[in-house]
């Protein structure tokens, strides 16, 4: 988009960064919700006065603006047309934390797990925390009033306010907000005593009642308190550059009593009895969330009812005392950490696992956003009283029968607030109509019940225009002269809660193709449908979180910080360009392909995100149509060819290696290869696994099964392969290769080169001459996923192709599943290393931590991804992001280790990683396994 006008003014006056471009357009034309609006500017403000002169700016030229934190709201509120306010990007300091006062002092950018971690020291934290809190920001909360799971003891965070400093629409001075009015609008102290009787009888007594403006926080009685009333005005009032917030003492112990009830109304109405114990939290969901079992006790629903004390002891006192008074129908309670936390995440997760229903299946009423399994917000987190929570449910689920809808009711019992995603037809004009006509009855529902529309998320455009059912026309009058106080020329976020959009204008489906796109993959999960697969990020951001831990998902994002670089953010992109408004061509964008660029391919995303993105498959199928019928990059040759060029060379591996240490010719075999000056060049085997086994005498005595050669260990590692055979021998088993090269199309597959993969995927298909069922253990963890996933989605229609991915093991899994009885060496040392990232995301890793665990080998490899991800970490360009990537928890880990510790590394990227950036030897588990048989 060209300068205009307005971006040039901004530019000039502001310090901060200010984007115009189809990318940072594109990257915020939607947040979590259903609701899609295209912005004309990106603003990242430095300070307080550049927000102001922003304001001023955009009054000047009547453009609207909407400030945005980590755009996880679900109710369309952090979209606009105007101009966008990004503070996560410069505004995001903790510029105070007083353990005495407990206070902190937090510009609006601030994740708040950053403010958590930052208390906890202090043995203090902030009590609101919704389930997005490793990337939601304290602006986004406070224009929300978010709440979380642990509002039963902590309230929500208007109860967590302190003060405000914001600024109105037009710039000018900055406003201090706190107890009384000294620093409010003009007209505010008249407004509120002309209204008294109605603000003391108008809203209805609720722990969790966020719809509306909350104008009874005016009230004298009250302070009178203008911070909560801005606190949840969803960015409509003004713009908040700074505020101090309370913190919480943290208990010294947690325990979770988990609850077991025959379904979620007696859940429901169980909940409120349990709060006169003094829980931190009670949280309800039913078995239709739960994907696989989780230690789970007996039930069609369950109550997560956590409880807290000075001691371990105290703690399970309490949860104790709870569990028998809960007249459950099975119950536990739940110390050690980890399980806990492995609980809590399929609470967490839930915002993005109800989207997809397990059995695929939607509505049956037609085609659209409802098919394949797919749900979505909409009426995300309405609340009633407590002890209304059973009956309202049952009637709930009555309305969703009666639309013929389904939905997955989680959330906060203990409140009375549920989570929902249902399975609407957001695509077509029938189901859009079903969605108006359900989202009416449903308010009326709740207000039958003496609930709020919103109990945690704010009204935004899915409920703002149903207000008036709640509060009637009079109280909704006052909303709009609130508004006009604060913001007489309407310019911020307009649409949103007074004079608000229709709940069914601006969806983001309805850009999308009517037809599906002509694709390489099969997309089976998606009903062969791209737009579908696109479709299925929901803006959770779970993959902006930069924490580290187990997952893998989003190394780039965490390298580089950019939204960009995120799952979600790809997925944006690839949303707007199959749109076509902001990025108008296609398959040949620029914006998508430098966005995908850094994508690594480590298939994180594909296990780690709530929904199952899998933006490896989504790079592979752009990169195919990207180049179709022009030069691709020299690495897509030199790297995607590898089997073939390695194949190629096997005869002068001693000759090349030599040639290989020659400084200059080196350099010019990695400058015409792609690859990164950096890099240091493979040494090729000089006798590949393949004749080693050709030559050998094989001593197994058992049934045969199959080891797949693949390129990596046959060309680059053979010792891993070695290891491998006697391993399996001394198991009984007979190893046997397939009598003629096979490939799994790995390589081509992660450049794009999607009809190469399918050729050689075919021709592999062809050579291969074991009995049907025979077990196909795969050593490097990247050809075993290949096989797994890439090569049935490729070619779909092939029945080989399916036979053979069902085929795949590892060697832990066939160890475990083939030769339970055997018993490997003990070799009692400690591990240090990674998780392959694609044994993460694809093959799980379960069975090697059994396997390790016989052998005596104790300690955690680290999750992550080693950056050097296959053919990613070599090429020219990606020298930064793929240290980073080493440096956020694999060389940290391998640092940390003691003397002695062994280095563990199934995949050859992170054996090479390793090698190259930290001077360390990482083996193959069935290496160390294969010296173990030694003694």
């Amino acid at each position: 988009m060209p300068a205009t006008d307005l971006t040039r003014a901004l530019a000039q006056a502001l310090h901060g960064d200010v984007e115009s471009d189809a990318t940072a357009r594109a990257l915020t034309t939607m947040d979590a919700s259903n609701y899609r609006r295209v912005p004309q500017a990106v603003v990242a403000p430095r300070d307080t006065a550049d927000v102001a002169e922003a304001l001023r700016i955009c009054r000047e030229h009547a453009t609207p603006v909407v400030p945005r934190g980590g755009g996880t709201s679900i109710a369309g509120q952090a979209t606009g047309t105007g101009v966008v306010l990004d503070f996560t990007r410069h505004m995001r300091r903790i510029l105070d934390l007083d353990p005495a006062s407990r206070t902190a002092v937090v510009q609006p950018g601030v994740v708040l797990d950053d403010l958590r971690a930052a208390a906890a020291p202090y043995g203090l934290t902030f009590g609101p925390d919704p389930s997005t809190h490793s990337r939601c920001t304290l602006g986004g909360m406070i224009g929300n009033n978010s709440c979380g799971a642990h509002s039963v003891a902590w309230g929500t965070t208007a109860d967590n306010l302190r003060s405000l400093s914001v600024v109105r629409y037009g710039g000018g001075e900055t406003l201090h907000l706190g107890r009384g009015l000294p620093d409010a609008p003009p007209g505010l102290h008249e407004f509120a005593a002309d209204h008294l009787a109605l603000l003391r009888t108008g809203f209805p007594e609720l722990p969790r009642r966020i719809s509306g403006y909350a104008l009874d926080a005016l009230l004298p009685e009250h302070g009178p308190d203008p911070a909560s009333a801005l606190c949840g005005s969803e960015g409509t009032l003004a713009v908040v550059t700074e505020a101090t917030v309370r913190l919480v003492a943290t208990p010294g112990a947690r325990a979770l009593a988990v609850l077991g009830y025959a379904d979620e109304a007696a859940a429901a109405e169980a909940a409120p009895g349990l709060l006169p114990y003094g829980p931190l939290t009670v949280e309800g969901m039913a078995a239709d969330l739960v994907r696989e079992p989780a230690g789970l006790p007996r039930g069609g629903a369950w109550l997560f009812v956590e409880t807290g004390g000075d001691t371990p002891a105290e703690a399970h006192a309490h949860a104790t005392r709870i569990l028998r008074a809960a007249d459950a129908l099975d119950g536990t309670v739940v110390t050690d950490p980890g399980a806990m936390r492995t609980l809590w995440r399929i609470r967490e997760d839930a915002a993005g696992t109800a989207t997809r229903m397990p059995d695929g299946g939607g509505t049956s009423r037609g085609s659209g956003a409802g098919r394949g399994g797919e749900a979505w917000p909409g009426w995300e987190d309405c609340a009633v009283p407590p002890a209304r929570l059973g009956p309202y449910l049952r009637d709930f689920r009555a309305l969703l029968a009666a639309h013929g809808l389904r939905g997955t009711p989680y959330g906060h019992f203990g409140d009375g607030c549920i989570h929902v995603r249902i399975d609407f037809d957001l695509l077509t004009d029938d189901g859009v109509a079903r969605f108006r006509r359900f989202s009416e009855d449903q308010a009326d529902l709740v207000v039958a019940h003496g609930g709020s529309l919103s109990g945690e998320h704010g009204d935004g455009q899915a409920r703002a225009e149903l207000l008036p059912r709640m509060y009637g026309d009079e109280m909704v009058g006052l909303f709009t002269r609130f508004k006009d106080l604060w913001d007489p020329d309407g310019g911020l976020n307009p649409g949103i809660l007074a004079r608000p959009a229709r709940l069914d204008e601006n969806l983001r489906f309805a850009v999308l193709p009517g037809r599906p796109v002509d694709v390489a993959f099969g997309y089976p999960h998606d009903g062969g449908d791209f737009s579908a697969a696109v479709r299925r990020c929901v803006g959770v951001a779970k993959c902006r979180t930069q924490t580290a831990g187990p997952d893998v998902m989003c190394p780039s994002f965490r390298a580089t910080g950019e939204e960009a670089h995120s799952t979600r953010g790809r997925a944006r992109l690839l949303h707007e360009m199959l749109a076509g408004e902001v990025i108008t061509d296609g398959w040949r964008s620029t914006e998508v392909r430098d966005a995908l660029d850094l994508c690594l391919s480590c298939k994180g995303c594909r296990t780690d995100c709530p929904v199952g993105v899998d933006m490896a498959t989504y790079k592979a199928e752009f990169l195919h149509h990207h180049y179709k019928g022009r030069p691709r990059p020299a690495a897509h040759y030199a790297m995607g060819g590898l089997p073939r060029w390695l194949r190629l060379a096997a005869p002068f591996a001693g000759l090349l290696n030599a040639l290989a240490r020659v400084r200059p010719l080196a350099a010019l075999a990695r400058r015409l290869g792609g690859i990164d000056p950096h890099r240091t060049l493979p040494v090729l085997a000089r006798r590949t696994f393949r004749s080693w086994v050709r030559t050998r005498r094989a001593t197994g005595a058992g049934p045969d099964v199959v080891l797949w050669p693949d390129t990596f260990t046959d060309h680059l590692s053979p010792e891993v392969g070695r290891a491998a055979v006697r391993v399996l021998e001394a198991a009984g088993r007979t190893p046997v290769l397939p009598r003629r090269g096979v490939c799994c199309g790995l390589t081509y597959v992660s450049t794009g080169r999607l009809d190469a993969a399918r050729a050689v995927m075919r021709r592999t298909l062809g050579r291969l001459d074991h009995a049907p069922g025979t077990p196909v253990v795969v050593l490097e963890p990247s050809c075993a996923a290949t096989l797994r996933t890439d090569l049935p989605e490729l070619l779909p229609d092939d029945p080989r192709a399916a036979r053979l991915a069902a085929s795949v093991r590892t060697l832990a899994q066939y160890l475990e599943e083939y030769a339970p009885d055997w018993t490997p060496p003990r070799l009692d040392r400690r591990i240090a290393g990674q998780t392959h990232c694609h044994q993460h995301a694809v093959l799980g890793d379960a069975a090697e931590r059994r396997l390790r665990e016989k052998a005596g080998l104790t300690g955690e490899l680290s999750g992550g991804c080693c950056g050097l991800a296959g053919n990613f970490g070599f090429e020219k360009g990606h020298w930064d992001v793929s240290v980073a990537c080493a440096e956020d928890q694999l060389l940290p880990s391998v640092r940390a280790a003691e003397p002695g510790t062994e280095l563990l590394a199934d995949g050859f990227s992170c054996r090479t990683q390793l090698d190259q950036l930290a001077g360390r030897r990482a083996r193959h588990l069935a290496e160390v396994l294969a010296e173990g048989l030694d003694g």
